[in-house]
This record gives structure tokens, sequence and C-alpha cells, in this order.
């Protein structure tokens, strides 16, 4: 039988806190292709590195992350976390969070306060009290002035995250049409006891470019090369137009599908898809959504490109393979190469398209239908050289 002090330097006491991370904003000040979430430290998205790094300093009850529906897609291929689709404010996004939060206590950051400092989040754990909030805070070494006067620099504190409440004063006082710009100022309206513990230099929240170069935590992001691999296969369907790699083919037939049936289009999404991880071309744009019904294929590979590119993802080069019996493809393929480079955003050279024939062999061979497979590799977006 196992005392007090035993459990707890075995770390079999799970706390009474959850855990939530806000990330929902559009993150606009920043100005790189990626969002400021998505930007890589090593192997791993700015997000997933502080929820882990979180995890190293307590065992949380549980870890909620809050970012919107499309990152919320993506997110959840890297890690378990519970993930909540944010609001339109900061506030909002808590008030979402709060609902799945049943702990006493709720530790509150931003994870664009991304690199931790494990004393300073201890001290603020350790300063957890019924019906208040834990806050640390950084001395104001520089004048102050409020309007046109100046005020005295020992009464103000700088505020910083984490921040550590109580879980039921905080819903509360979230329930008003009130609005906050911090936990702590909310339970403070309601007159929560508000506790002050020394903050840290190291917490620097990111926002704009500039602010990289003061964040020592972030590594340079791994120069692995990220391969994926897509196929897809179209029936012939008459009387409608065919379209592969994004231009028309002349042909008396076109493909039976629910878009265009842009089949090169459709396995080149898929091998962009597989390289980043994320998933297939189903999950993304379903052929059961009316929205996609009958779409020209060279939106969702836009859509697609703009997707990795906001993740932190960069387009190293394409290969694909046209399998057909018919049509003759053979000068359509430099048209097919320029008009993929320029939906990729890479140079043509990166882009290589090959045809050939089934010899005749099976429903390809019986000039049924087209197949595609296509190779595509990805790289992490390297913020360093900005």
């Amino acid at each position: 039988m196992y005392n007090m002090v035993t459990l707890l330097k075995l770390g079999l006491i799970l706390h009474n806190i959850t855990l939530i991370l806000l990330g929902a904003g559009s993150a606009s000040r920043f100005k790189l292709p990626p969002k400021k979430q998505w930007i890589w430290s090593g192997e791993k998205p700015l997000w997933l590195q502080v929820a882990d790094e979180f995890q190293t300093i307590e065992q949380f009850q549980s870890t909620i992350i809050v970012s919107s529906r499309d990152d919320i897609q993506s997110m959840s291929n890297f890690a378990n976390y519970k993930f909540i689709e944010g609001g339109d404010s900061r506030q909002a996004s808590l008030k979402k969070a709060l609902e799945h939060v049943s702990t006493p206590f709720v530790l509150v950051s931003d994870i664009a306060r991304c690199c931790l400092d494990k004393e300073m989040i201890k001290r603020v754990i350790l300063a957890k009290k019924n019906k208040s909030c834990v806050v640390p805070t950084l001395k104001v070494v520089d004048t102050i002035y409020y309007k046109n006067s100046p005020i005295n620099r020992e009464e103000a504190k700088i505020i910083q995250t984490p921040q550590l409440s109580d879980t039921a004063v905080l819903k509360k006082v979230l329930d008003s049409d009130m609005e906050f710009t911090d936990d702590s100022s909310a339970v403070a309206s309601i007159g929560g006891e508000i506790i002050f513990v020394e903050g840290s230099s190291k917490a620097h929240k990111l926002t704009t470019i500039e602010d990289l170069s003061k964040l020592s935590c972030l590594k340079r992001p791994s120069t692995r090369a990220m391969v994926g691999f897509g196929i897809d296969i179209h029936p012939f369907e008459d009387g409608k137009k065919m379209f592969l790699c994004g231009v028309e083919i002349d042909s008396p037939f076109g493909f039976k599908a629910h878009s265009d049936g842009d089949v090169a289009i459709h396995a080149l999404i898929d091998a962009l898809l597989g390289a980043s991880g994320l998933g297939d071309i189903g999950e993304f744009y379903p052929d059961t959504d009316s929205e996609y019904k009958g779409v020209d294929s060279t939106k969702l590979l836009k859509d697609t490109v703009d997707r990795l590119n906001s993740l932190g993802y960069v387009i190293g080069n394409v290969d694909l393979s046209i399998i057909a019996q018919t049509p003759r493809l053979l000068n359509y393929k430099k048209k097919m190469r320029f008009n993929l480079s320029e939906l990729l955003n890479i140079r043509p050279n990166l882009v290589n398209i090959k045809a050939t024939t089934a010899e005749k062999l099976g429903w390809i061979g019986r000039k049924e239908g087209v197949a595609v497979e296509a190779v595509a590799t990805l790289y992490y977006y390297d913020w360093t050289e900005q």
C-alpha cells in the first residue's frame, strides 16, 4: 500500500485541473503563408509542441485544444487531445471549451505563448485556491503614460498566461453579456480573488514575424521529405466533357463522377493529402455533398494547395502516370504540365506527366475508363529564412 508521499513521487495522482489551449484566431498579423499555429518546430507544428510540453509539467485530467473547424480536421490526425471548435472571439472560444470541463480548476493558455517556463507554470498551479484566479505577471520597467499623464509604474503589471481559475466562477461570469480581455478580469468582476505570481520573460507571445527571433524554444523545421501516393479510377460517360489535369480533352465522352471527373487531379489531391498525413479526397470533398456536384476539380486542387500552405507545407514535386487506352494524350502532356505547374505554384520541371496504354488488357484495354497514379513530395515551410 503506497502512502501519499510515494504516490506523489510516482506521479500517480491525477490533479483536478483541465488544460485549455486557445488557438482559434485567424493570425492575420502574422503575414506568413502558414498560420502561426502551424509553423513547424523540428517535426512538430507549434500547437502540438505546446500541448505536448504542457504534459511534461502536470498530469491534467484532460487537455482541450480550441481551434477552427478546418484546423481541427487536420489536428485530429496528430494527437488524441480533445478538440473544440472556437467562437468569434477569445471569450466565445473559452466559453465553448468550458462546456466540456468538469474539474474544479481550469488552466487557460494561448497557443501563441509557446515557450513554456515550467517553473513559472508550477508557481501558478501551486497557488490555486477556490473562488480565485492565479495570474503570472511581470513588472513594468519603462515609464508609462495613461492618455497624456504618467502613472506610477510600480502599481502596474504586465499580465501573462497561463491563468488558473476556479471553474465554477469562470463559467458563471462568462455566462453574462460582459466582455473581458482575460480570465482574471472576468473573475475580478464578480469579486473573485486575484492571486499574482511571478511571471517569466520567456513567456513571450508570438504575434508577428518579428517575434520569431525572440522564441528560443522553436527549432528550425526538419528537412525531411514526405512522400504521398494517390490513385483514382473513373469509367467513361457518353456526352460529357473530358478533363485531365484541368485540360479539356477532345473526346466524345467524359468521366462518370460526382464532380467533373478529372481523374488525374483526384489522384494528385490524394497524393498531396497522403504526403501530409491528412487523409484522402473523400474526407475533404465527399461525393455525397451537393456542393461538389459537377464541380471543377481545379478548384478542389487550389483549395488543397491553399490548405497545405496554411498548415506549413511546401510542395516539392509531383509525378503522374495516366493509364488510358483511349484517348491518345501525347499532344496534351505539355499543356497538362504547365497547367498543373500554375495550379500548384511550382516550376514546370517539377511536374511530370506520363501517359501509357494498358496494351489492350483488362477494362482499361477495353476502353471502359482511365486510371491515374500520382506521387507527390512535401517539405516543411522554413520560417527561419524569412
